[in-house]
């Protein structure tokens, strides 16, 4: 006699239908996990916002835009893979001074890092250096005040003045660096002071090709001195 499910053939049927789902499901376990592959491990962190409060030295007197000191350290740094979002705030002939008084405006709400180069016309014009002290003094103190980080450029005075003012001038730099506890870049124009082939016409300011030999100097600091900042911001 043949055999008969007889009354189970109820149960059956619900185990074919239990049966008829498990390759629903297996689709739908592959498609997540391959959606879960292919999301990013961590969202990239937002651009660090910074701003370049400087002179004509790195405002870019006499280039393009593009060739100036801040978009030149820019692109360096997005070839690094570094993302910064870049204010030039350079003013042609600006002194410490200037740069101090003009400083809430310049370095924007939200601004996380400034690097400061000033004090090249201070020196060219023969400012008392207490003078300039006092102006990068006060310049570092309100950055600090408002939480940003800062970077500060030396400069040195030409011979012209004699070794008394060269001697009160360059020592501005490294003891309010040390002061304040910021980093110090010793001298801005490192390999391209006084060489005529990387300066424009006036022996001042870097041709573009200067420019980009400053920005490779400079940019290992910068490199640290960022470091530092996306490990507070962590």
């Amino acid at each position: 006699m043949a055999r008969s499910y007889g009354t189970s053939a109820a149960r059956v049927e619900g185990l074919k239908r239990m049966f008829a789902h498990i390759p629903v499901l297996i689709m739908a376990l592959m498609t997540a996990s391959l959606a879960l592959a292919q999301t990013p491990a961590a969202v990239p962190a937002k651009p660090l916002k910074m701003v370049v409060l400087g002179d004509s030295l790195s405002a870019g007197l006499g280039l393009q835009g593009s060739a100036a000191f801040p978009a030149r350290l820019q692109k360096a740094l997005a070839d690094k893979g570094i993302k910064v979002d870049m204010i030039n705030a350079g003013v042609s002939g600006d002194t410490t001074s200037g740069g101090r008084d003009r400083l809430d405006w310049s370095v924007p709400e939200g601004t996380e890092a400034v690097i400061v180069e000033l004090g090249a016309n201070d020196a060219l014009r023969g400012i008392d250096p207490a003078v300039t002290r006092t102006a990068l003094s006060d310049i570092l103190t309100r950055l600090k005040a408002r939480n940003i980080a800062v970077l500060l450029c030396g400069m040195l005075a030409p011979p012209n003045y004699g070794s008394d003012y060269a001697a009160r001038f360059n020592a501005i730099y490294p003891e309010l660096a040390k002061s304040f506890g910021v980093p110090l870049y010793p001298f801005f124009l490192e390999g391209v002071a006084a060489d005529a082939k990387l300066n424009q016409a006036d022996g001042i300011h870097p041709t573009a090709e200067g420019v980009d030999i400053i920005v490779k100097n400079i940019l290992p600091m910068v490199e640290a001195f960022i470091g530092t900042i996306s490990g507070q911001r962590s």
